[in-house]
Order: structure tokens, then sequence, then C-alpha cells
């Protein structure tokens, strides 16, 4: 992706309604993935808005809980901690990753997943 779609283009990051909430009341949110903090895993995971449905499917693909599930769409260029696209083996598909909590300001969008 070139330099200045890393800055521009929005990346997306799908979590709990309950979590969300928190976050808002804190003032950041801090959580990676399902069931894992920004300390625990060392930054948050995010995708693109084409891999969203897979990043969905493979987290909460049976998903039951008592939230319903949103999208953070998150514009790059509000964010306090870097932004790297990352590979999870060499040579695999590149994910936007956050290596800072991510300021409630820098999300700029809320959307209910429907799946």
């Amino acid at each position: 992706m070139p330099e200045q779609e890393l800055t521009t283009t929005p990346i997306l990051h799908i979590t709990e309604r309950a979590l969300w909430d928190a976050a808002r009341a804190r003032g950041s949110y801090e959580w990676s993935t399902r069931g894992r903090t920004l300390q625990e895993e060392g930054f948050i995971h995010c995708s693109t808005r084409t891999q969203l449905p897979r990043v969905a499917a493979f987290l909460y693909g049976s998903y039951d809980g008592p939230d319903e599930l949103v999208v953070l769409v998150v514009d790059p260029a509000r964010l306090d901690a870097p932004l790297k696209y990352e590979a999870p083996e060499p040579g695999g598909e590149e994910f936007p990753h956050v290596y800072g909590a991510i300021p409630v300001d820098a999300v700029v969008d809320v959307e209910v997943w429907t799946g």
C-alpha cells in the first residue's frame, strides 16, 4: 500500500459493544482482539474493509454473546501510536496493527456488524 494511503485509508476493528462503551468512558480503546488486551498482545489487531468479513468470521463466527458486535472505523491520521501493516507469517497477507491505545477521537464511525 502506498505510504499516503497508510495515513488516509480508514482501518477497522471489530469488537463487542460493551468494550467500546467502556473505552468511550475511559477515553481510549485498549483491546487487541477477542479476549486479549493490548497489554497482552503488544498491539491492536485491525483490518481493512476487504479483510473484515474474514476476520469477523474467524474471531466471532459462532459468537452468541450478550452484546451486539460493532466495527470501529479508525482514522489513522488521528492515532497517537505507530500503525504498521504486518503479515502473521513471511509472505502472508498484511494486516494493520496499532502499537498503542486507540484514542476515542480517532474512531470516526461505529457500525453495527451484521455479518
